[in-house]
C-alpha cells in the first residue's frame, strides 16, 4: 500500500491515538452551506463566561479531521485554561481548497468554497456562544496552514491573525492574494520539511505548488504596510538534541498594529513543534522542541486583536 504522507499526520493520529488525549467536552456540530452538510467540533470552556470570547479556528491537514487535530495541537486544554473558544472544522473529503491547483482531492477539483463555509461557521458559532469579532484567529497544519493563508487573504475583514504551521502560500498567489484589511501573521516552518519545501516549489505527491517561505512573509508584510526591514533574533540555544535552533524574523509597524513574523526552524520537519513525532523522522522530518507551537501561537494571537474600524 502506498501511503499518502500528507494525509498521515492527522489521519494516523486518529487511528493510533498517538497524540495527547483531550477531554470529551468538545461537541460535534453541523451546518448546511452551499447544499453541503459541513461538520465542525466546538469547544466552549466552562470559564468562558457569558460575554464575547476569543475564537481560534484550527484547520486539519490533508486527510485529517477535527478530533485528530484537537489531539495533535492540544488547543482544547489551553482553551480551558485561557477561556477562549476553539473550533476544529472539517474539509470536504478531508481537504481544504487553498488556492493550489491539482486533481488529487475533491476540494481542489471542485474548488469547494471553504471561505464561504468559514464565514457561515463564524455566524453559527456566534449563535452558540458570543464571539468577540475583534479576536477571531486561524491556524492549521500542512493543507490547513496553506488554507489559513488563503482564508486570511479572502476574509481579512473577519480574521485578526493567522499562524500557519508547515504550510505556505499557494502558487501562483496573484489571482487571489488581495487582503482588503491588515492581518497579523505568524509563520512557523522547518527548513528541511520533506513534504512542503521551505524554499517553495512542488508539494510532495503532485499536490500543487507553494511559493518560497521568505517571499510569503514579505508579501504579507507588504500587504499590511509593515516595515520593509525586519528585525531578526536567534532562537534561544538549547542543549537538547531535539532543539533545532533557528531564528524569528519580525516585520513590525503594520497598519492597525499588525505584525508579520517568521519562526524558521533549522532542520525542522513536517511536524507541529512540541507535538508528537507521529511518523519516523526519515518520512516526515523531526519534531523541534525549542518551544510549544500551541502556546506560542496563542501568545501571538492574544497580542494581535483586530482594532475597531468605522
Amino acid at each position: 500500500m502506498r501511503w499518502n504522507l500528507l494525509a498521515l499526520p492527522l489521519a494516523w493520529l486518529v487511528a493510533t491515538g498517538a497524540a495527547d488525549g483531550a477531554e470529551r467536552a468538545t461537541v460535534a456540530r453541523t451546518i448546511r452551506v452551499d447544499g453541503l452538510t459541513r461538520t465542525y467540533f466546538l469547544r466552549v470552556p466552562r470559564n468562558a463566561g457569558p460575554g464575547p470570547a476569543p475564537l481560534v479556528l484550527v484547520f486539519h491537514g490533508g486527510g485529517g479531521n477535527g478530533p485528530g487535530t484537537e489531539r495533535l495541537t492540544r488547543f482544547s486544554a489551553l482553551a480551558d485554561r485561557e477561556g477562549f473558544l476553539v473550533a476544529y472544522p472539517e474539509g470536504i473529503g478531508r481537504n481544504w481548497y487553498d488556492g493550489r491547483e491539482f486533481a488529487g482531492s475533491r476540494a481542489h477539483r471542485e474548488h469547494i468554497d471553504d471561505v464561504g463555509f468559514v464565514a457561515a461557521l463564524l455566524d453559527a458559532i456566534a449563535r452558540v456562544h458570543p464571539v468577540d469579532p475583534h479576536r477571531v484567529y486561524a491556524t492549521g497544519i500542512s493543507n490547513g496552514a496553506i488554507f489559513s493563508h488563503y482564508l486570511a487573504a479572502r476574509l481579512s475583514s473577519r480574521i485578526a491573525a493567522i499562524a500557519p504551521v508547515v504550510g505556505g502560500i499557494a502558487d501562483p498567489p496573484e489571482p487571489w492574494f488581495r487582503p482588503e484589511q491588515p492581518v497579523s501573521v505568524l509563520v512557523i516552518q522547518g527548513t528541511t520539511d520533506p513534504l512542503v519545501p521551505y524554499h517553495g516549489g512542488p508539494v510532495a505527491f503532485g499536490r500543487g505548488r507553494i511559493i518560497d517561505t521568505d517571499e510569503a512573509v514579505r508579501r504579507w508584510a507588504a500587504a499590511d504596510g509593515a516595515a520593509r526591514e525586519p528585525v531578526e533574533e536567534a532562537l534561544p540555544a538549547g542543549n537538547r538534541k531535539d532543539h533545532c535552533g533557528g531564528a524569528r524574523t519580525t516585520y513590525a509597524g503594520g497598519r492597525d498594529g499588525s505584525e508579520v513574523a517568521l519562526v524558521r526552524l533549522e532542520g525542522g520537519g513536517h511536524t507541529w513543534p512540541g507535538g508528537a513525532q507521529y511518523l519516523p523522522a526519515m518520512l516526515v522530518g523531526r519534531v523541534c522542541r525549542d518551544f510549544d507551537a500551541t502556546a506560542l501561537i496563542w501568545e501571538f494571537f492574544r497580542a494581535h486583536p483586530r482594532p475597531d474600524r468605522p
